[in-house]
C-alpha cells in the first residue's frame, strides 16, 4: 500500500519506533523518527503535566520538520508520595541516573509505607505543523513492590507490581505488557481510530501553494 502520509515519531528510540511501525503495519503511512533527519534542537520538557510535555514535543517536531509528529510523555505517580515522581519520573534520581538508581531511590522513599498504591500514566500527542493536536490518555494502576523483580522492560518496571497478572511489569513479556500498560492502552486507542486520524491529518496539514507561470516558461 502506497503511503498516504508520513508521521514522525518524536524520539530516537529505535524500539519505540519499531513498536509503533509494527502497530501501523497495513495502514497507508510511513513512520520515521528523529534519526531520519538532520540535527534539530532538543525540546526541554518543563511542562507541569504529561499533556504539556507530550504536546510540546509533538508540536515542536511538527513545526521543525513539516510533518505530523507523534510523541508521548509518561511517568509514575505514587499515592503515598503525593503523586511523585510524576512528570519528574525520568529525572527523579538525577539527570543521568540509571533505571536501577531510580528504582533504588523510589524504594528508599517508600520504606515503611503501608499505602503502596501507584499508577503509570501516559499521554500521546499527535500534532501538525500549524498547531492543532490530537490527544490520547491512559492509566494503569498497580502497587510498588518491596523489592525489584524481573529483567524485562525499563524504568520503574521492576518495582511496579501488577496484581491482575501477579507480576511486576519487568516480569511480563512485551506482548503481555502492551495489553495492559498505560502506553499500550493509549496506543491502542490511537490505532483503533487511525482511519479517523488520517482524515484529521488531511484536514489540518497545510496545502502546498501553487506557483503560477512567469514570463515565457515552458508549459505556460
Amino acid at each position: 500500500m502506497k503511503p498516504e502520509t508520513t508521521i514522525v515519531i518524536a524520539t530516537r528510540n529505535k524500539g519505540k519506533t519499531a513498536e509503533i511501525r509494527s502497530l501501523l503495519d497495513g495502514f497507508p503511512v510511513e513512520i520515521k523518527n528523529l534519526d531520519d533527519f538532520g540535527p534539530i534542537p532538543e525540546v526541554i520538557e518543563d511542562g507541569d503535566t504529561f499533556d504539556d510535555n507530550a504536546y510540546k514535543k509533538s508540536s515542536f517536531t511538527a513545526r521543525m520538520l513539516g510533518f505530523p509528529a507523534l510523541s508521548d510523555d509518561s511517568g509514575l505517580l505514587v499515592e503515598a508520595l503525593n503523586g511523585a515522581p510524576g512528570v519528574y519520573s525520568a529525572r527523579y534520581a538525577g539527570e543521568d541516573a540509571t533505571d536501577e538508581a531510580r528504582c533504588k531511590k523510589l524504594l528508599e522513599e517508600m520504606e515503611g509505607q503501608v499505602n503502596r498504591k501507584a499508577a503509570f500514566e501516559c499521554v500521546i500527542s499527535l500534532a501538525v505543523p500549524e498547531g492543532p493536536a490530537l490527544t490520547y490518555e491512559a492509566r494503569c494502576e498497580g502497587i510498588i513492590a518491596e523489592a525489584p523483580s524481573g529483567s524485562n522492560g525499563f524504568g520503574y518496571d521492576p518495582v511496579f507490581y501488577y496484581p491482575e497478572l501477579d507480576k511486576t511489569f519487568a516480569q511480563l513479556s512485551q506482548e503481555e505488557k502492551s495489553q495492559v500498560s498505560h502506553r499500550g492502552k493509549a496506543l491502542g486507542e490511537f490505532i483503533n481510530e487511525f482511519d479517523k486520524v488520517l482524515t484529521w491529518i488531511r484536514r489540518h496539514m497545510p496545502q502546498a501553494e501553487r506557483v503560477g507561470c512567469q514570463g515565457n516558461q515552458k508549459g505556460c
